[in-house]
């Protein structure tokens, strides 16, 4: 299962946020953006539950990070 996980960081803290979550296990990229985020995160972990637990233990806690917003990947189907 895939999630991108948008972030709302505190000003000037931005670097550190975005290194801080490319050393989390289960976060295959992390990178600043511009617009209504200031970062996002890809997750990529066997289920919901474990995507859950990287965002609530590992992503959430980072000093810095004011909110998250996660999108979860859905393939579409093929006919």
């Amino acid at each position: 299962m895939k999630a991108f996980v948008l972030v709302d960081i505190r000003t000037g803290d931005i670097a550190s946020v975005i290194q801080h979550m490319r050393r989390v296990e289960g976060v295959t990229d992390a990178t600043m953006t511009f617009g209504p985020y200031d970062g996002v995160a890809v997750v990529e972990a066997e289920d919901l539950k474990a995507v859950g637990k990287i965002i609530y233990k590992h992503i959430q806690p980072i000093p810095g990070i004011i909110n998250t917003l996660t999108c979860l990947a859905v393939d579409p189907e093929e006919d």
